[in-house]
């Protein structure tokens, strides 16, 4: 896995152009090795994520007794099933500032019965998990909290979970429905299990992953529109022998973008029209801006067709996608709203006030709202040092304020701590420079610190 300084130069680029082979998707591997790990028989997983946060999530199953072996030096895995029974019951597992891993892993621990505790790194005991552990404790589970209350550390000690139905918040993260959704089968044992969602549900595609994936491992979920989900007794996870990841859509939109600013066409390949990711809508953003889109069974092409225009659009559905169109926004003509982004604030980091405040640091007016940004571009994007706040997406979104492409406001960008972008896309600064390779001279430069 690269290794990087502590920060890198990019110098500006007036030309944006290529392919791009994506990394596999952070929320499909997570998933994936879950229910492979829980699921009776044995799972060939092909492309999985390299990065932190699949690692935590293989080193926590191995601590379970989950067996897996990595094929040679290949990113595909063999997963050997537990089929609802784990070998360990008693573990301490550190789970890093993976919310994939310790959510999903929460509920299924939970429901299944031992003696466990979940921490993770600092921002981790910072991010909630109050209305996961509220749902699961209602129905007879118990975890208790060994630092702040509605956070991690969390232990969680064997319960007896009964349940016919089970209400859990959606307007905080979509993951805590993930999780009690991937757990649902160990609770229907008897009777139908009935998850309501109280309030608006965020980051719906995320559940759409889910329930796919589920369906993949052989569980079918009842969804009544997006407010009542219910699995029948009866059924358990098994495996469907060998499964593909999925190239990572959140990853995709850098690229993408990169070709609707500077000119294009970059091609982004492992995800296309048919994926069961909600973040390829984020094409529909960039169309809205004036960009060029093509999709393929297994492509996508982004191509500047002239200045880009700015949007007023509601980001709730692809929050993770949306920060792209936040930099993007700087090489609009007018303000942008990206609106509904409330849950950023509750991501690696306080992401509303990080980009806010890095934007400025380009020059940029914004307003920042309780969940929206309002971003007006500068005549040129200024030179400056950008603080990533240990949060991979921040690097890797503000790695296009350096393309001077249609209109020519890029400029010379410092990202501090880009080693940060291991957690889902370790080799993104090596794979940004071969598409930016029209710099203004010399070639797009990654000057170490």
């Amino acid at each position: 896995m690269k290794h990087y300084p502590r920060y890198i130069d990019l110098q500006p680029a007036t030309r944006a152009r290529g392919t791009v082979q994506l990394p596999g998707s952070k929320s499909i591997s997570n998933r994936i090795l879950l229910l492979a790990a829980l699921a009776s028989g044995t799972t060939d997983i092909r492309q999985l994520l390299a990065s932190d946060d699949t690692h935590v999530m293989l080193m926590a199953l191995q601590k379970l007794g989950v067996q897996w072996e990595q094929i040679d030096a290949s990113q595909d895995y063999t997963v050997h099933g537990v089929d609802g029974v784990l070998p360990v019951h008693q573990a301490d597992l550190f789970m890093g500032n993976a919310g994939t891993a310790i959510r999903p892993l929460t509920a299924a621990l939970a429901v299944m019965g031992g003696d466990f505790t979940l921490h993770g790194v600092s921002r981790m005991h910072e991010r909630p998990i109050g209305d996961l552990v509220d749902a699961l404790n209602a129905v007879g589970a118990r975890i208790s909290y060994t630092g702040e209350p509605g956070y991690p550390p969390l232990h969680i000690q064997r319960g007896h979970v009964v349940a016919e139905s089970i209400q859990v918040r959606g307007n905080v993260s979509s993951q805590f429905l993930t999780a009690l959704l991937m757990a649902s089968p160990f609770i229907a044992r008897d009777a139908a299990l009935e998850i309501n969602v109280v309030g608006e549900l965020i980051s719906r595609p995320y559940i759409e992953i889910t329930l796919n994936l589920m369906q993949r491992f052989g569980v079918q979920v009842e969804r009544r529109e997006w407010q009542s989900f219910t699995v029948h007794p009866g059924q358990h996870y098994r495996s469907p022998g060998k499964i593909l990841v999925e190239g990572d859509a959140s990853s995709a939109s850098y690229f993408l973008a990169a070709g609707a600013i500077a000119g294009g066409p970059v091609r982004v390949e492992g995800v296309g029209r048919d994926s069961i990711q909600g973040d390829v809508r984020f094409v529909e953003a960039l169309q809205a801006m004036g960009a060029d889109v093509e999709l393929g069974d297994n492509w996508i092409e982004a191509t500047a067709r002239g200045p880009l225009r700015a949007i007023d659009m509601d980001f709730n559905h692809i929050p993770d996608a949306a920060m792209t169109i936040a930099v993007v926004a700087l090489y609009a003509e007018g303000t942008s709203t990206l609106r509904n982004i409330g849950s950023w604030r509750v991501k690696e980091t306080d992401r509303l006030a990080a980009v806010a405040t890095e934007l400025r640091k380009l020059g940029a007016a914004v307003e920042e709202g309780t969940d929206y940004l309002r971003i007006t571009p500068p005549a040129e994007i200024q030179a400056a040092s950008i603080d990533t706040y240990d949060d991979h997406r921040m690097a890797m979104c503000f790695s296009l304020a350096s393309l001077d492409g249609v209109v020519r406001r890029g400029n010379r960008i410092r990202i501090k701590d880009p080693a940060c972008v291991a957690k889902t896309f370790p080799d993104y600064f090596e794979t940004f420079a071969r598409v930016a390779i029209e710099p203004r001279a010399p070639d797009l430069v990654l000057t170490p610190g």
